[in-house]
């Protein structure tokens, strides 16, 4: 039994679906949104490579390491972006909350707030998880500010930890979230939800 089981998860007018082959049109329109894959601290598809993008996902879950979802609006059924569950070890209760993006005109908008207030919540109060992590790339600043604006904490950098698409070598900052840190992240995370309204 899969540790991370396929789940739709909704709310405050954002829907995340597993992803499937169905979703690559709309991903491929959300990644057009600014042309994100020419981003060289993300893993945005290329336009050609979407079709992969998604295959690859599926292979990864059905290994047991990645689970991802389309991040739709919900009343539309837009496909906004893409958000992960990776590097799952159901061992020690820990998944990472990664791969996310989103198109251009939904980036610093309420759609990532409420795609990790879902992803969290489904992680510490319907799986169990007692840590939740997230890592991005060292030149990633946007990414690591929304992170720490979650509640995250900062574990520390690893140097020369993986490869660029553009073939250079990143530093990773890590960071994560223990289950009895969360009830008051949650807090704050609806509170700052309430104020955009």
């Amino acid at each position: 039994m899969a540790y991370i089981e396929p789940v739709i998860l909704s709310g405050r007018g954002i829907k995340l679906e597993p992803l499937a082959l169905n979703h690559e049109a709309g991903l491929r329109a959300a990644a057009a949104d600014g042309e994100l894959w020419r981003l060289r601290v993300t893993s945005v598809p290329e336009p050609e490579q979407t079709r992969k993008y998604i295959e690859d996902a599926l292979a990864m879950r059905e290994a047991g390491n990645r689970f991802a979802f389309a991040v739709l609006e919900a009343g539309s059924g837009t496909v906004l972006g893409c958000s992960s569950y990776h590097d799952i070890v159901p061992a020690v209760r820990r998944v990472e909350i990664g791969w996310t993006w989103y198109a251009r005109r939904c980036q610093r908008t309420h759609v990532n707030s409420v795609a990790k207030l879902l992803l969290m919540t489904h992680a510490f109060e319907t799986v169990g998880c007692h840590v939740v992590g997230w890592r991005t790339d060292n030149f990633n600043f946007a990414s690591q500010a929304a992170i720490e604006r979650l509640g995250a904490k900062k574990d520390g950098v690893i140097r020369g930890h993986a490869l660029r698409r553009d073939g250079t070598v990143r530093d990773t900052v890590m960071y994560s979230m223990r289950a009895g840190e969360w009830p008051e992240a949650k807090a704050q995370l609806l509170y700052l939800l309430d104020k955009q309204r």
